[in-house]
């Protein structure tokens, strides 16, 4: 049973970062770093219960969508099934955990070697990336993980597919999640060729007023006292979470973006220096995502203030000669940005 989200106390970036991914899948994911017992994992095992859920083909592995048109399958067992009987059935929204000692069969799949033995065929066994399609694949300690790890993530994650050629087998599945990782900055850090594919991220420190820790402490201690109880307490503001979570997906389309929004996402961009165009995507896409959360028809610059060191803090650039932290100097930029444009 995971602690109700609603019930987390402070860390408000953090729990408005995961609210935006859990809106548009396309913000690209989100990376929790900060100190042990700040609530990383329990707010991103917390999540799952906010998700809409999902229709699926029963029976198929990969949770592939059966409104989907035939040639839009590109699962093999659903190809190869009659469409006109595929079942479907409805389900929560995978949540994946990816622990940090698996193997690559294990995260990427494998010959089915049951299979073979006892049918004499070759099968594959889908691993964790097939589970996690059209849902969250949660790493903790993802500074941590092995290289050839690191870099099947990469190819699957900007692909959408993953391809798996093992033992005389060649499988081709759909594999499109939104990744999640935490970790602590001490133990490591991110390669950056995975950090730019998180599209937010977010630090977390230990609460340092009296306040707060005694909330947290009480709260914490209720849950494992009685766990039925204590989410019994908070289902009904989880619910109203969830509710806000899937009115905002449903109108995402319909929420207008001014070219002068669009404008001042460049404009900081250009002002930081961040390379490519992924910055200004990312702002646009969680801003519009926020503005959905909070009922709004139109983005403002009030949303992209709000998002904008989420979304730009790990793509600046390392300067020797400014030692500044990340945070203030996207603060910075947004006052000069913002105070000449908006």
């Amino acid at each position: 049973m995971n602690f109700p989200f609603s019930a987390i106390v402070g860390q408000d970036d953090m729990k408005r970062a995961l609210l935006i991914a859990a809106v548009d899948h396309s913000v690209g994911g989100v990376l929790v770093f900060g100190d042990r017992g700040t609530g990383k994992s329990t707010a991103i095992r917390a999540l799952a219960s906010l998700l809409p859920k999902i229709r699926v083909v029963t029976n198929c592995p990969y949770n592939c969508d059966p409104d989907s048109k035939p040639e839009e399958l590109s699962c093999p067992e659903c190809i190869a099934r009659d469409p006109d009987k595929l079942k479907s059935r409805a389900v929560g929204r995978p949540v994946v955990d990816l622990p940090l000692g698996a193997t690559e069969d294990r995260v990427i799949g494998a010959l089915d070697l049951e299979r073979a033995l006892r049918e004499g065929e070759k099968a594959f066994e889908p691993g964790l990336l097939a589970r996690a399609h059209r849902g969250f694949l949660y790493i903790d300690e993802v500074n941590l993980l092995e290289d050839h790890l690191v870099d099947a993530l990469l190819d699957v994650a900007a692909s959408g597919e993953n391809l798996v050629e093992r033992e005389g087998l060649s499988i081709r599945h759909p594999a499109s999640f939104v990744l999640v990782g935490s970790g602590n900055p001490e133990e490591g850090e991110l390669r950056p060729q995975l950090l730019d594919r998180f599209g937010l991220s977010v630090e977390v420190t230990t609460p340092d007023d009296l306040k707060s820790r005694v909330e947290i402490v009480r709260q914490r201690d209720s849950f494992e006292r009685d766990p039925e109880e204590f989410c019994r307490k908070w289902r009904r503001r989880d619910g109203q979470l969830r509710r806000r979570v899937e009115k905002a997906r449903a109108n995402l389309d319909d929420i207008d973006l001014p070219d002068t929004i669009v404008e001042l996402a460049a404009g900081l961009c250009l002002r930081l220096g961040t390379d490519g165009l992924r910055g200004e995507l990312t702002l646009i896409r969680a801003a519009r995502a926020l503005a959905g959360l909070e009922g709004k028809s139109e983005v403002s610059s009030a949303e992209l203030r709000a998002v904008a060191p989420l979304a730009l803090c790990h793509r600046l650039r390392r300067d020797p000669l400014d030692e500044t932290a990340s945070a203030t100097r996207v603060e910075r930029a947004v006052e000069e940005v913002f105070g000449a444009g908006a």
